[in-house]
């Protein structure tokens, strides 16, 4: 508290691209500093990759579940792909007629299946055939709902034979807006890791982002969050990795709730739970939603994660009744950010994470 953080380098570049716009970035002097600063360190990058560069806008992902409309990020970040398996998994189910136990054990095989489709199918879809389609569709999840056994947990290693194919034959930050005219914006940015690739290109005070890390560069080999994946997400130049990062709205006769959270492999498990809360458990407030402790599962490794000193000893038993590994993770994590408003009222309330007021660290 205190530390003043003096980067007059990084002014000077912001200024000439307030002055210039994105060309000053990606052409011209600050690009050259870039590149031949990311050479001089042994890495591979060329003025061409910052001038061809170009930002894409894709359609958002929209289903229902429940009745809500969830509208969510679409590939390259598979977030709103898992989302939908997931939802559409639970949605099959009554939720509010199970306990705890069962409810959690449910979730916990729906996140199962719906990673263990990211790390099958999902990548870049200008440059590998995702099948979308399929894998938004409620009767696929009709499918892989099926072999949910609700005594027992799946063992990760009997998905691929348990599982139907779809084809048709600290780092992040998350920011959460509803402004006077209703608009809405749900944006999460990333550089993939505590300060990125930890490297300031030259003089021009950028810090890289170590989103490298997010393409598979060996089949099943894990990544820093110990993701794995196959060849759809294979690194290629020109392709964008697979991302985590879920922003996203949702929407029923209540009201509009605009949430997202950093968090890295477990954003979309944390999005997926504040989601059912708000949907099916309606008598939890959004300080409950964001608050609630935090349990993980993304298919390999073959466990359920849960925040350190957020479950019992009898829910941790509960689980590993039915056969589930549980870890206690070494911290709490994620930093959602919550902004809802009341259609009955017209009033907006903002919630913040409970774990970014008590100092946690992401």
């Amino acid at each position: 508290p205190g530390y003043r953080v003096v980067q007059p380098e990084l002014a000077r570049t912001l200024r000439a691209m307030a002055t210039s716009g994105a060309a000053a970035f990606y052409r011209g002097s600050i690009a050259k500093k870039m590149v031949d600063a990311v050479q001089a360190a042994g890495g591979l990058w060329e003025l061409a990759d910052l001038e061809g560069y170009r930002v894409v806008e894709r359609t958002p992902i929209k289903f229902r579940y429940r009745g809500a409309i969830v509208t969510t990020a679409p590939l390259p970040s598979s977030g709103g792909a898992v989302l939908a398996q997931c939802l559409h998994i639970l949605e099959a189910r009554e939720l509010a007629s199970l306990g705890e136990a069962e409810r959690v054990h449910l979730t916990v095989e729906a996140m199962r299946r719906g990673y263990h489709d990211r790390a099958r199918y999902m990548g870049d879809p200008a440059f590998v055939a995702v099948p979308v389609d399929r894998l938004l569709s409620k009767d696929y999840a009709l499918v892989r709902g099926a072999s949910i056994s609700a005594e027992r947990a799946t063992p990760s290693s009997e998905l691929d034979a348990l599982s139907p194919h779809a084809t048709e034959t600290t780092q992040t930050t998350h920011f959460s807006v509803i402004d006077a005219e209703g608009n809405r914006v749900a944006a999460t940015l990333s550089v993939n890791g505590p300060f990125g690739a930890g490297f300031v290109a030259g003089d021009t005070g950028v810090l890289l982002n170590n989103h490298i890390n997010d393409f598979v560069l060996a089949d099943n080999a894990p990544n820093v969050y110990r993701l794995t994946g196959g060849v759809a997400n294979r690194i290629e130049p020109g392709k964008r990795p697979l991302s985590s990062m879920s922003p996203s709205f949702v929407e029923d006769e209540r009201g509009v709730l605009v949430l997202g959270t950093p968090g890295g492999s477990r954003i979309i498990s944390m999005v997926l739970q504040a989601i059912v809360g708000y949907v099916d458990r309606p008598a939890l407030d959004l300080e409950q939603i964001a608050g609630a402790p935090r349990f993980h599962h993304q298919y390999l490794p073959d466990r359920i994660e849960i925040e350190l000193d957020g479950f019992s000893d009898e829910w941790i038993a509960a689980q590993k009744s039915r056969g589930h590994v549980v870890e206690i993770g070494r911290r709490k994590w994620g930093n959602m950010q919550l902004v809802y408003f009341d259609k009955a009222t017209g009033r907006v309330s903002v919630v913040n994470d409970p774990r970014a007021r008590a100092g946690v660290l992401f």
